[in-house]
């Protein structure tokens, strides 16, 4: 086939698929369903990335592979199918994966792109040039896509790079964070503070106790996204067009499971259901639904740590952080908690993200749910920030705390909720009128008591020890 000039005098070739010729810049893999796409669906600028492409490269690989071993495609083909895919799969032929997310809500024409990539790939290995127009010897339907349908191909993908996302990046960030926040608290834990509830004074606790609250959040957060991993194991593969698995050999489901398992080290297996796994996608909802439950954690660890670290003067001023960089433009030698800002801004966008994810799961219509490609990106765009913001919060954040033991010390002297610890000697509503008094009157809680007549100093001392307030009650010597 000729190449000719396109309309902005880019070199082209022809290509065709069952609806014509299309014209194809001449030196990209892709054909005429993927040029298709690009012409019909000009829709923002979110494509596909690493994770996307890895995994198909992944599946086709799988395909040829097993394909090949069941004597369905040749000896040689299936090499350089699997050959091609491989290439997909490290990332050579990214530049050749030019769509949208925003296209065919089944990702075919993604899937369609992955397959056009792999034969045009496979054609050179067998020594026939890009641009002959032949499909000869590996046709991108009939022996890539062999066995194979967009609507068992994309969930398959969809759950193989949002399982390797949550195993290889997120996992590991929280689980970097948690260990972080978890040494914090160890170093903290003799120094006693002032507790407080609704943003107002209560009993003491020590600041290593309010940091392990954090990291005990944490590890939930973790175990959830641990359990959403199993979930994402189940692939669609073998389910075909509407989940019944015609087109396919009765063995395919099984074997392909296995291929995949083989070729990414985790224990992915057939789903029990085909017609769920094309028709909806609650793994990949409840996998969204744990990054929510990382992000509202880490929407409170952020919110604590600035509210500590307010200041430095007029604020809590309990605890210190690494100053990275100024603050204002305007005044001089301000610093603010800009992690925990960059922070708290990934867990609402995660959060929307979530919404999104739960209305296109909710959007299946019989046999298939047409959102596929919003949700493997929403899910994995959470993935990929929150991993990130962990990492940074750590790292430029976490790791830099310190207590400023002089304010801390400070406020927990002034606190008019010591006077909890004079209940037992005194009740309830004595206490009360010692801490009002106390209040109205500008007095030490110390003052207050003894002034009241209830009790003495030394019985205020013996009652009084914040030390002893950070944990239950002794129980009484009979």
């Amino acid at each position: 086939m000729v190449d000719s000039k396109g309309r902005e005098g880019q070199r082209c070739r022809i290509d065709t698929d069952s609806m014509g010729d299309v014209e194809v810049a001449a030196d990209k893999f892709w054909g005429a369903q993927t040029q298709r796409s690009l012409q019909n669906f000009k829709i923002g600028h979110h494509r596909f990335g690493r994770p996307v492409i890895r995994a198909l490269g992944i599946v086709k690989k799988a395909a040829a592979l097993v394909n090949g071993e069941l004597g369905t495609l040749s000896p040689q083909c299936a090499t350089w199918i699997a050959e091609a895919a491989g290439k997909v799969e490290a990332g050579e032929l990214d530049a050749h994966f030019p769509l949208v997310v925003w296209q065919t809500g089944s990702g075919t024409q993604t899937n369609m792109n992955a397959n056009e990539v792999i034969a045009n790939v496979a054609n050179e290995l067998a020594g026939v040039p890009l641009g002959s127009g032949a499909k000869r010897p590996v046709h991108p339907n009939d022996h890539v896509n062999l066995s194979q349908s967009s609507n068992d191909v994309f969930p398959t993908v969809m759950h193989i790079a949002a399982a390797t996302q949550l195993s290889e990046r997120l996992l590991p960030a929280v689980a970097r964070l948690r260990a972080a926040t978890s040494e914090k608290s160890d170093a903290f834990a003799d120094i006693v503070k002032i507790g407080r509830t609704h943003l107002m004074d209560a009993t003491p606790l020590t600041l290593g106790q309010e940091l392990s609250g954090w990291a005990s959040q944490l590890a939930f957060a973790e175990r959830k996204l641990t359990q959403t991993v199993d979930d994402l194991m189940d692939l669609a593969l073998g389910g075909t067009a509407v989940g019944t698995g015609f087109g396919a050999p009765a063995e395919w489901p099984e074997l392909i499971a296995s291929k995949v398992r083989e070729l990414t080290g985790l224990p992915f297996r057939t789903s029990p259901n085909k017609f769920a796994a094309l028709g909806g996608h609650e793994a990949i909802v409840a996998a969204s639904a744990a990054t929510r439950i990382l992000a509202v954690v880490c929407m409170k660890i952020g919110n604590d740590v600035r509210l500590l670290a307010s200041g430095p003067r007029s604020g809590f001023g309990e605890i210190t952080l690494p100053a990275n960089e100024p603050g204002s433009s305007m005044m001089p030698g301000k610093v603010n908690p800009t992690q925990t800002e960059a922070l708290t801004m990934v867990c609402a966008q995660v959060m929307g993200n979530d919404t999104a994810i739960g209305i296109a799961g909710a959007g299946g219509h019989l046999e298939l749910n047409v959102y596929k490609p919003m949700l493997i990106h929403n899910l994995l765009e959470s993935v990929d920030l929150l991993a990130d913001a962990c990492d940074s919060f750590r790292d430029h954040c976490v790791l830099g705390i310190e207590p400023n033991r002089e304010v801390i010390a400070r406020h927990l002297s002034q606190s008019l909720m010591l006077v909890t610890a004079l209940v037992p000697r005194l009740g309830y509503d004595r206490s009360a009128a010692i801490a009002k008094r106390a209040y109205e009157h500008n007095l030490t809680l110390r003052e207050a008591a003894v002034a009241s007549g209830f009790l003495t100093s030394e019985e205020f001392d013996a009652d009084v020890r914040p030390s002893e307030m950070v944990g239950p009650r002794p129980a009484p010597h009979p």
